[in-house]
């Protein structure tokens, strides 16, 4: 029998700089955050929130996006894990808003891309994890 999902629950990331992440997550996607340990929290809150690793939890709305401060090494899609991370939009019209976002921020990307079935905006993170914003051409539909 094969196991009957309906979406992805959560992601979690692992970062070198929680600080520098944070920055860079907050200023492009500006999520809300679901759960964090709080500055000053007393150890009792810290070893509830212990699954947390020192990191952080956004909620996009029924998806969580996690981040885990981890030693020193830098993410490379050419070794056994994850490839990239895409995230949807609805048009092209957002794709070219998105870039012009990051390049306010100074982020470096890649040209919005018609791929066929979709449109893709590539970028990376402050740990070189390869991010994709995609939205739908008018052919593609999805």
């Amino acid at each position: 029998m094969a196991i009957p999902t309906t979406s992805i629950a959560h992601v979690r990331l692992t970062v070198t700089d929680i600080e520098q992440s944070r920055r860079f997550y907050d200023s492009v996607f500006g999520w809300p955050v679901l759960v964090e340990v709080p500055a000053g929290a007393d150890a009792a809150t810290r070893a509830a929130l212990a699954f947390l690793y020192g990191g952080v939890i956004y909620d996009l709305g029924g998806t969580l996006i996690g981040l885990r401060p981890v030693g020193t090494d830098r993410f490379d899609e050419d070794r056994t894990g994850l490839d990239h991370l895409c995230f949807r939009l609805t048009s092209r019209t957002e794709l070219e808003a998105a870039a012009a976002h990051l390049d306010s921020l100074g982020i470096t990307h890649e040209p919005v891309k018609d791929i066929g079935p979709a449109y893709v905006l590539e970028f990376r993170d402050p740990d070189n994890i390869a991010l994709e914003l995609t939205a739908p051409t008018r052919a593609g539909g999805g």
